[in-house]
């Protein structure tokens, strides 16, 4: 195994063999801890009926609901929210991820007035229009925006699906789904989280479906595996240490790289890794 995998398997803290029952139990109890030792009520996290989502969510319901039988209580709280631009193409699925998770509240929140208000005035300030990728960026921050509202609202904490095989690639949006007050799902690949998600036997057409980001006007649920130019399993295998096809390989490492920026804090002047 290469240096530079092996270097980046130790960042994002990747096991390469893991037992779900164990991830599941040691996950809900860091929930649970960190929201007694910050003092808050509850989570907050967008539920959009893919795999990450419904496992970050089904981990928090799981986490508060303990919490609220231990103290005998009721004040912890998970919020679960639809966040559609408008209609969301597998709103089905979404619909049944919620109905699986139970959340404490539920709550939608359409995101397309602020998004369409959000590029009327860009182009109203230059006479410019901004891409359609650019838009699919704005719909996540938008997102985010909209749960750190809720979260501010209700005493939460906001609650981030990003896992290894994301991190490694840099597939999130900065600020967007990539800002958050907790990772549960950190170090995990795809198919680890899969395993989770059996474990907790959450409905298997959830973590059987193309995984896709959905952000793209013109491509809509166009399925992440081809915007990455290769498979979660290859990147998951080489999370794992395992060889990979060397054209794979080097997109991931690539893609490292290139979105190094993405998984820091903003740059100052005393820091090194940008050097």
């Amino acid at each position: 195994m290469a240096g530079l995998q092996n270097e980046i398997i130790a960042a994002l803290k990747v096991k390469s063999e893991i037992d779900p029952k164990k991830e599941v139990r040691d996950r809900v109890d860091f929930l649970k801890l960190y929201l007694k030792k910050t003092g808050m009520e509850g989570y907050v996290l967008g539920i959009s009926g893919g795999q990450d989502s419904t496992l970050a969510g089904k981990l928090a319901q799981i986490a508060v609901d303990e919490l609220n039988e231990e103290e005998s209580t009721d004040k912890y709280k998970f919020i679960g929210v639809r966040l559609p631009y408008g209609v969301q193409g597998d709103e089905d699925h979404a619909q049944e991820a919620m109905d699986y998770i139970q959340p404490t509240v539920r709550v939608k929140i359409n995101i397309k007035p602020a998004v369409d208000a959000a590029f009327e005035q860009f182009y109203s300030a230059t006479g410019e229009s901004l891409s359609d990728f650019i838009k699919g960026n704005t719909k996540a921050r938008e997102r985010m925006k909209a749960q750190f509202d809720l979260a501010g609202h209700y005493k939460c904490l906001v609650i981030g699906t990003d896992h290894a095989a994301e991190a490694v690639t840099g597939f999130f949006t900065k600020y967007g789904d990539g800002a958050c007050d907790i990772a549960p799902l950190y170090g995990l690949n795809k198919r680890q989280g899969i395993a989770l998600l059996r474990e907790l036997d959450g409905p298997e057409f959830i973590y059987t479906k193309v995984p896709t980001a959905d952000l793209e006007d013109e491509k809509p649920l166009q399925p992440d595996e081809e915007s990455l130019g290769m498979t979660y399993d290859q990147i998951d295998d080489y999370l794992e240490g395992k060889e990979i096809p060397q054209e794979a390989k080097d997109n991931v490492e690539r893609r490292y790289r290139q979105t190094e920026h993405k998984r820091q804090l903003p740059p100052t002047i005393y820091d090194n890794w940008w050097k």
